[in-house]
């Protein structure tokens, strides 16, 4: 019988965590709006985006996370470990790239590391789910975690996809350019597109993870998860580009459309999230 090695397992889950940081961050490490978003972004809003990224680490930590987890305790040291690596491996990756020196003054070299290790700590935490080939029974805990938490829990981990998606894509000066290009008609259409492709991805195709609640009909299941769910994607965009600061300024009108541009990848990182988390 073979016995257990705890040091060992949390050390190979700590190797697992680097992997899955640098993996998941590695196209923002190497995205040079995000080098100029790390140093120019408001030190309020990195932090209030920070404090935001650590709940969600906390509840990511429950479905799927770095260690498997029993109570809420477990879960904050969880998302502590995922945030800890991720600055590392975010950090070490920067300074590889000669980016951080000292010629950068130093509250630029903290917000450079700060707001990539965002992405890498989400990458860290998810890292025992998608970096192994699964364990079924550690699979089926984290399937009874995901119907216990119910319908709030359904629509975090949209959030959380949402989340993950969107940042991938609202550092880019495309985001404001698409939506220049974009007539009220495009953008129409687009939020249609959104709402179908989100509804369609979770209900219809049967994606791996993806469950149709039972005893609901199509119209009940559009307005309470669809609707929400693309809700929920159109919050996080506006909030990511705030943080960012690419609304400040701006005409409504324009703010408008860069949200719902943003809002495509994130309606579709909702509707994918049990794939992901």
């Amino acid at each position: 019988m073979t016995k257990p090695r705890p040091n060992y397992d949390y050390a190979y889950s700590l190797a697992r965590a680097f992997g899955g940081a640098i993996i998941f961050a590695l196209p923002l490490l190497m995205t040079m709006e995000m080098w100029s978003i790390g140093t120019s972004v408001h030190p309020l809003r990195l932090l209030l985006f920070i404090a935001a990224n650590f709940v969600v680490l906390v509840f990511l930590s429950r479905f799927g996370g770095f260690e498997r987890t029993a109570n809420m305790r477990e879960d904050v040291l969880d998302a502590l470990a995922a945030y800890t690596v991720g600055t590392l491996a975010a950090g070490a990756i920067l300074w590889l790239f000669g980016l951080l020196s000292m010629a950068v003054a130093f509250d630029e070299l903290v917000g450079m590391v700060a707001i990539q290790a965002v992405p890498a700590s989400f990458g860290a935490m998810i890292a025992r789910k998608q970096l192994t080939a699964g364990d079924p029974e550690e699979d089926g805990n984290e399937e009874k975690a995901a119907r216990s938490a119910g319908y709030p829990g359904q629509l975090f981990l949209m959030l959380a996809g949402a989340l993950f998606l969107a940042f991938n894509v609202a550092p880019t000066e495309e985001m404001i350019l698409i939506s220049y290009k974009m007539t009220p008609g495009h953008s129409l259409m687009l939020m249609l597109a959104s709402l179908a492709l989100l509804h369609i991805l979770v209900f219809a195709v049967g994606f791996a993870g993806q469950e149709e609640p039972e005893g609901f009909g199509i119209v009940r299941r559009f307005l309470l998860f669809t609707v929400p769910g693309y809700a929920i994607a159109l919050t996080v965009s506006l909030y990511v580009l705030w943080t960012f600061g690419r609304v400040d300024g701006a005409a409504l009108a324009t703010v408008a459309g860069t949200v719902v541009v943003l809002g495509f990848p994130a309606a579709i990182g909702a509707a994918i999230a049990r794939l992901v988390v």
